[in-house]
């Protein structure tokens, strides 16, 4: 899969060989001076000449240079150097078609590559459209995925990249929100939940670390209604379960997201209707209000996005709440798309 700048149309590897050209070019200039006050100032206009030089070279529209600060141009660079690090001149690309501005325009999300220790290599311009930041807004939050992830998600996300760097080519799939620009949060309520699914892809043989690559499609789980939204009865549905997660109640909504008449869930268990790959995340949750909470007292357990199984046999995602009240656990399930 070669990648194009949507600028100058030139491969992007080739412009992240000249960058890190460029890189090691200014990392030589940029030997230390004696410290007196003159040499101070020779220094910091080194420096600026050698930060507007990279800033030249790199991939992108002469209006979006101009808004850069040196620490976005720094952040840009870095991300161009990682991806000339996996992706150099002399290797190969991948097979499939080249993904050009119209052809990101009709995929469903933004594409997302990490490299093998969680660290940020690409990340396409349509982002904008489903997070609100561009690519430059979005490196200003840091470098490495969980960075622009929710960090209530780190530790289950990480076990998900994990498993997939043991077994190259092992598809895996998690949901977290991203962080958004201020202006879709006060729109939206909050960040946006996205699904980001992908696999380790090795880029040469024999396969290494440093030629390891986690592709993924990032998608954004639409909301329906918005947390900031009041809700009706109709709209959501609870559910009442003994601290092992049994259900003993359950409201009659469920029937409409899920299928289940109320009859079929009672004296079930919460685990039986849980995506194998979620088990993980909700035994945290479970467990952190069964041992948080003492008996009587209220405790929040947070939220989770988890997919669970509906009657016809499909998967649908909800966004669920889980309070513990004595003995019980009520669950405030809110159906995403």
């Amino acid at each position: 899969m070669t990648i194009f700048c949507s600028h100058c149309h030139r491969p992007l590897q080739a412009e992240m060989s000249c960058l890190a050209t460029r890189a090691k070019q200014a990392a030589t200039a940029l030997r230390p001076f004696r410290s007196t006050k003159s040499a101070s100032k020779a220094r910091r206009d080194q420096i600026n000449a050698e930060l507007q030089a990279l800033r030249s070279l790199l991939p992108i529209s002469a209006q979006e240079k101009e808004r850069l600060s040196y620490l976005h141009t720094m952040a840009l660079v870095c991300l161009w150097l990682r991806g000339a690090q996996l992706f150099p001149p002399g290797l190969a690309s991948p097979v499939g078609p080249a993904l050009g501005t119209e052809l990101l325009s009709l995929l469903p999300g933004f594409l997302l590559v990490l490299s093998a220790d969680s660290k940020l290599v690409y990340i396409s311009e349509n982002v904008a459209h489903v997070l609100g930041l561009s690519v430059v807004e979005l490196l200003a939050q840091g470098d490495t995925v969980f960075d622009i992830l929710d960090g209530q998600m780190g530790e289950d996300v990480l076990k998900k990249l994990l498993l997939a760097r043991e077994e190259p080519g092992r598809e895996v799939t998690f949901v977290s929100e991203m962080r958004t620009s201020k202006a879709f949060r006060l729109q939206h309520g909050g960040n946006r939940v996205v699904a980001v699914c992908g696999r380790f892809v090795a880029l040469c043989w024999p396969p290494s670390p440093s030629t390891t690559a986690f592709l993924a499609l990032c998608t954004p789980i639409v909301q329906s209604p918005t947390d900031s939204e009041a809700a009706s009865q109709d709209d959501i549905f609870q559910s009442m379960h003994l601290l092992d997660m049994m259900f003993i109640d359950v409201t009659e909504s469920v029937t409409y997201h899920l299928g289940y008449h109320r009859e079929e869930l009672v004296g079930q268990s919460w685990y039986s209707l849980l995506h194998p790959e979620d088990v993980d995340l909700a035994a945290v949750q479970h467990r952190a209000m069964a041992l948080g909470a003492g008996a009587g007292a209220g405790h929040a357990g947070g939220t989770a996005v988890l997919r669970v199984l509906r009657k016809d046999h499909a998967w649908t995602w909800l966004r669920v709440w889980a309070q513990r009240d004595g003995g019980c656990i009520t669950c405030t399930c809110r159906c995403l798309r």
